[in-house]
């Protein structure tokens, strides 16, 4: 394992760790990772509303102790540095210009929090696995995103983007390893499925059940979404907007 996930899961070890009884015989469930269902037609027309009016920047915040007070239900969208979070999040909202957007991956080093109609913060994270970024901001804002995570009462749930064609990356396993025992609800988020095919996806989600057997607070089913083309996009605002 490299230096970068190495620190990567020493930034979370204060997590909570509970250890089991010898006593305590814990069955073995297989975990499966599925496609989410396509929401109701209401489900939808609820995620489109929500929606409907776009989204307003508050602040980016570069030090924990910065961190608004949690005064509303939040949603996070971590992920690799260029796995496309912030193409995703101008999806969502509808507003191509809300979120940065940069060829050069890791450009951000914050927490950029948006507003949703004044209930709902959506929180775009630093990305983690960008090799070229100096050591010094690596860690900083590897540091922010893990004092964000721990003990967010507020936060309702994580979206853990990953790239469709490429699944969990070696990056991706060590973050997972590193939360495996966090009680933070988590939830897989496909993108760029544009530039792979059915079959493909399959075997992303294959891989992806592997990767989650030690994982029990994250839910199973993936969204799988295109920013480009908008598909999946009405299906996780449905989500999000159920979480409010």
């Amino acid at each position: 394992m490299d230096d970068g996930n190495a620190e990567l899961q020493e930034s979370i070890s204060a997590l909570t760790s509970m250890p089991v009884p010898e006593h305590v015989s814990i069955p073995k469930i297989e975990i499966r990772a599925r496609p989410a269902p396509v929401p109701s037609n209401s489900e939808l027309e609820a995620g489109r509303v929500f929606f409907a009016e776009g989204a307003k920047f508050v602040m980016s915040v570069v030090d924990a102790a910065a961190i608004p007070p949690p005064d509303r239900p939040e949603v996070c969208f971590c992920g690799r540095s260029n796995v496309g979070k912030s193409s995703l999040i101008n999806a969502l909202t509808g507003q191509k210009k809300l979120a940065r957007t940069s060829r050069t991956p890791g450009r951000t080093q914050q927490l950029n929090y948006f507003s949703i109609r004044d209930s709902l913060y959506l929180v775009d994270v630093p990305g983690y696995g960008y090799a070229r970024m100096p050591k010094k901001i690596q860690r900083r804002g590897r540091q922010l995103l893990f004092n964000y995570l721990r003990g967010r009462a507020a936060l309702r749930r994580v979206f853990l983007l990953l790239d469709a064609r490429h699944a969990v990356t070696s990056t991706d396993q060590a973050f997972l390893d590193a939360m495996a025992e966090s009680a933070v609800p988590m939830q897989f988020v496909l993108t760029k499925s544009d530039l792979t095919n059915r079959e493909s996806t399959k075997r992303t989600q294959s891989r992806i059940s592997q990767a989650i057997v030690d994982f029990p607070s994250l839910h199973m089913e993936v969204i799988s979404t295109s920013s480009r083309r908008m598909a999946g996009i009405d299906m996780l605002r449905s989500t999000i907007a159920s979480l409010k």
